[in-house]
């Protein structure tokens, strides 16, 4: 049976994956913040926090003693980061922000590469914000922007192994998560939330936000067989966007 890690796979996006892996026939670890999540998990699950070396290090060696092996890792833990001009960032909220997003990708797939397997992956969560700028979101952008780097420096390393590296770059996806974002962006802004969502869809060709099955059922299809030359992409989901910022 193949294995799949998932960080930050108790909640949102991470949870959905987590049982599209499961409903496709894998083992599921999902590690998680929350522990009230990760308690309630229907998959096997552990805490731990993605910007901990020490915590990440000491989840690869359970992994490896209980499953040996991963035939798949989804670095997929992030946070949205402060909304605000570059001029009024916070420093310490610029550097959480690519703590999480950006250190916790990296740590998660230094730590996982002994466990992979020849034909294994290891997908990155990203975001369109990863290819535009990104308005009052500067944090953000800056670190999926260097996801995207970081996964198709990790293609290079690991081609030789089999080892794919792709990223995922949802738009906006439905759920809390982004509703609070509008919620900060339009105070930012001076809007209603209404007007910031409603911009958000008509950026899009296909005038409609994702929803986090649309990024697990890509997720599960770059694991197959049906991906295995499928490698250093990013790939975006997010109904074609045409206008990244239509607000501003």
């Amino acid at each position: 049976m193949k294995s799949v890690l998932i960080t930050a796979g108790a909640n949102g996006i991470g949870a959905v994956m987590a049982d599209a892996f499961a409903t496709a026939g894998y083992r599921v670890w999902v590690t998680d913040v929350d522990g009230t999540a990760v308690a309630a998990s229907p998959h096997r699950a552990s805490l731990a926090d993605v910007r901990d070396e020490g915590q990440m290090q000491s989840l690869a060696a359970e992994i490896a003693a209980e499953w040996g092996t991963l035939d798949v890792v989804c670095a997929n833990a992030g946070i949205k980061g402060p909304t605000a001009s570059i001029a009024d960032m916070p420093l310490d909220g610029w550097r959480d922000c690519l703590a999480v997003n950006l250190d916790g990708a990296f740590l998660t797939a230094k730590h996982t590469i002994p466990l992979l397997r020849r034909g294994s992956c290891v997908l990155f969560t990203s975001s369109t914000a990863g290819i535009y700028g990104f308005p009052y979101r500067s944090p953000y952008a800056a670190a999926k922007w260097a996801v995207i780097g970081l996964m198709k420096t990790l293609a290079m390393e690991l081609g030789a192994q089999g080892i794919r590296a792709n990223a995922i770059l949802p738009g906006s996806v439905n759920g809390p998560r982004i509703d609070r974002v509008f919620a900060d962006e339009a105070a930012a802004k001076g809007m209603t939330e209404q007007a910031v969502r409603a911009g958000y869809e008509s950026g899009t060709a296909l005038r409609s936000l994702v929803d986090a099955q649309d990024v697990a059922n890509m997720a599960v299809f770059l694991s197959s067989d049906g991906g295995r030359l499928i490698s250093g992409q990013a790939i975006t989901i997010d109904g074609f966007t045409i206008n990244p910022d239509p607000q501003v």
